[in-house]
């Protein structure tokens, strides 16, 4: 038995294009002597829908457009495909999320989910009615059971602590099936995919079953999938591994006539911090941009290494051709700062031009003189100066068409250290989840993995300003990053007690003032642009958190 793993690249709600993608990747496998295919989760739909759910006619058209492709499909091998319909439950959600067994040119048989997560950034429980538990189907003298995404990952023995009271995994031996089918819409996250694999291992081993496991790839809007799709045997050992962060077709050879399972295409992968990430930050901008209907985009070059790193992104997911780098010099900005970013504008191949801001300084001056009459110069005018370049460059994204991308990191997201309507401006905030301390490590990674300087050594070693004022150094209002981002991981990513983090020998007074920094710039955050999701915790669609509130942990 060859299963082909059909690992596409959905864009939500592409009814049409999705469903292009799935019969091409058919056609393919096809001609490659598949006996069955399997899709990501909501392949057909792209995941995840969220509210365009909650449209009864988007759920029609989406049936509508099953039916089709089952007919479209009819002379080829049964298809899997990951999709939502009307569910018959009463009382109950409207839905179902699982998978359709397309076969001989209809719908043969459908396989809803058994556990909806409800938690960080998945919402599952407000669309969908779980199913019952696994459904099996048979195909060439074996019963494959059918699982979607979320129904492998409740085994007792390998998770401390579970968040369902049933395990899916287990109603699959009970219902003696031959192989585990797996349709995966599993996020990307740093680290995530050797917990992964581990887990899937641990399952094929346990229940003595093949597992065959389908995921995404690609963006939707802050969610990163990096692909992946495996494979493993009943020992629980990898037999394939597809291509990460890219489309792929990968076949699986089950064997047959009691013959084993035989070992496949195991990709090449790179687990390394900087590798991972540099790779989900590429396909994230270029699937954002893409799929918002953008092909070209621009940024402000300050000479710091945050707005290096968003443009040796963005050179790399659209090209340097669609790149435009902003510099927008004031009387503070060091003639360092003004090279460096010519010489990355050089580096990456990328256009530059030069708005210098000072006669819109002395503009605001004048006109704000009256009304600040007797006022000392403050945060207030550095403010100016932000938001003076945030209108430039949306000017600039509006008459040239071209997507704003922000250029602030995480650290200095988590504690406001930056301008609402100034330098938060845009409509992606590419590394927003990305620490500074990671920010520096990927920009030596990258250097030392082009064996050139990509970001030019001066932009790297400089101390980080914003050149505000004269002289300013970010370390003036925060602590050095390498203490600031510990302690932002343990109140932000491990959700700790400002006393628990000290306990890890911070200062105590520190850690207070930092977490009420995070707890004072949720405002900001809540009007920022959405932001590519690497962590575990990231401040995006899972981050939940109160604006008025007294709580300042």
């Amino acid at each position: 038995m060859r299963i082909a793993l059909i690992q596409t690249n959905p864009t939500v709600g592409d009814l049409p294009g999705n469903a292009a993608l799935l019969a091409d990747a058919v056609r393919a496998a096809a001609a490659q002597r598949a006996d069955l295919c399997l899709t990501p989760e909501l392949a057909l739909l792209g995941y995840p829908p969220r509210d365009l759910l909650l449209a009864p006619s988007f759920v029609q058209a989406a049936e509508a457009r099953l039916t089709e492709l089952a007919r479209e499909l009819a002379a080829l091998p049964p298809v899997l495909v990951g999709t939502a319909w009307a569910g018959d439950a009463a009382p109950g959600r409207p839905l179902r999320n699982g998978a359709a067994l397309l076969r001989a040119g209809r719908v043969e048989a459908r396989f809803p989910k058994t556990l909806l997560p409800t938690y960080d950034v998945f919402d599952e429980d407000r669309y969908f009615e779980p199913g019952p538990g696994p459904g099996c189907f048979e195909l060439g003298g074996r019963r494959l059971a059918v699982t979607i995404c979320e129904d492998l990952w409740n085994d007792s023995q390998f998770w401390e602590h579970r968040r369902y009271p049933g395990d899916p995994m287990q109603a699959v031996a009970a219902l003696g099936a031959d192989v585990v089918l797996n349709l995966s819409a599993s996020p990307f996250t740093l680290g995530k995919q050797q917990v992964r694999q581990k887990m899937l291992g641990h399952l094929a081993a346990k229940y003595r079953l093949p597992v065959v496991y389908a995921n995404q790839v690609g963006g939707n809007d802050d969610l990163l999938f990096a692909g992946r799709s495996m494979a493993f045997g009943p020992d629980g050992a990898l037999l394939a591994r597809a291509r990460a962060f890219e489309t792929d077709l990968l076949l699986v050879d089950l064997g047959d006539g009691g013959a084993p399972p035989a070992p496949g295409r195991v990709e090449d992968d790179d687990f390394a911090p900087e590798s991972e990430t540099w790779r989900a930050l590429v396909l994230g901008t270029r699937d954002y941009a893409r799929k918002c209907g953008f092909s070209r985009v621009l940024l402000g070059l300050s000479g710091g290494i945050d707005s290096a790193l968003t443009a040796a992104v963005a050179a790399e997911a659209l090209g340097p051709e669609n790149v435009l780098g902003v510099l927008m010099p004031s009387p503070w900005s060091s003639p360092g700062s003004v090279n460096d970013s010519l010489a990355l504008g050089r580096s990456l191949g990328i256009e530059t031009m030069t708005v210098p801001i000072a006669p819109l300084m002395a503009a605001f001056d004048a006109a704000l003189a009256p009304a600040f009459a007797g006022a000392a110069p403050d945060v207030t005018e550095e403010n100016i100066q932000a938001r003076i370049r945030g209108n430039l460059l949306m000017a600039l994204s509006n008459k040239r068409r071209a997507l704003l991308l922000t250029t602030g990191n995480k650290s200095e997201l988590a504690v406001g250290y930056c301008t609402i309507y100034g330098d938060m401006s845009g409509g992606l905030a590419v590394i927003s989840d990305v620490p500074k301390t990671l920010v520096f490590s990927l920009c030596r990674w990258l250097n030392a993995a082009r064996g050139r300087e990509v970001v030019p050594a001066p932009i790297i070693a400089k101390p980080p300003s914003a050149e505000l004022r004269p002289g300013q150094k970010d370390e003036d209002s925060l602590p050095p990053y390498d203490v600031l981002d510990p302690i932002l991981e343990g109140l932000v990513e491990r959700r700790e007690s400002p006393e628990e983090v000290a306990a890890r020998g911070f200062d105590p007074a520190l850690v207070r003032r930092v977490a009420a920094l995070v707890a004072g710039a949720e405002f900001k955050r809540r009007q920022a642009a959405p932001g590519l999701k690497i962590t575990d915790r990231a401040f995006g669609t899972g981050w939940r958190m109160p604006l008025a509130s007294r709580l300042r942990t």
